[in-house]
């Protein structure tokens, strides 16, 4: 019985998960002042990816990468980083608060930035359309700032920071 309820529990707590880190990646975008149209049209392929490696537990990173079209440089990066445990107590949280005053405090990119959303995944995990391998803009120069956990329950949580200069 016990087994029964951790997977119910965790499906639940995957969605949950899911639609916040969706939700926070649509507010970085928006309101450090990039425009989201990219975002919201390739919306299905980023929860399914995000969605399927959860509940496979591969998915390690969830990143905003903002950087410069002329020199391909990162200007500011955005990362949830994937917490999972065995332990839950049966709530689910997010601290919206947080985040907005993360994304106050961290300010606008320049208008002529583009974005990447990427996805850092073990070895091993599930094919899901739309995604393929890929490599991370070097954060040289630039410093990490821990905004904290900012989505959780059931064993499954987000610690959310963002790189800047």
């Amino acid at each position: 019985m016990s087994t029964a309820t951790f997977v119910i529990s965790y499906a639940y707590t995957v969605t949950h998960v899911t639609t916040k880190i969706m939700h926070i990646l649509s507010n970085i975008i928006r309101d450090i002042g990039l425009d989201p149209a990219k975002f919201t049209r390739d919306w299905g392929v980023y929860e399914s990816g995000i969605s399927t490696w959860l509940a496979s537990r591969h998915l390690q990173q969830v990143t905003v990468e903002v950087y410069n079209p002329t020199t391909n440089d990162l200007v500011t990066r955005w990362d949830m980083d994937v917490v999972y445990s065995s332990v839950g107590d049966g709530n689910l949280w997010f601290d919206a608060a947080a985040v907005r005053y993360a994304i106050a405090k961290a300010g606008l990119a320049p208008s002529s930035c583009l974005y990447d959303i990427k996805l850092k995944t073990l070895s091993g995990r599930p094919y899901v359309a739309g995604w393929e391998d890929c490599s991370f803009r070097s954060t040289d120069g630039l410093n990490r700032y821990a905004v904290g956990a900012t989505i959780g329950g059931n064993g499954l949580s987000t610690e959310t920071a963002y790189w800047s200069r």
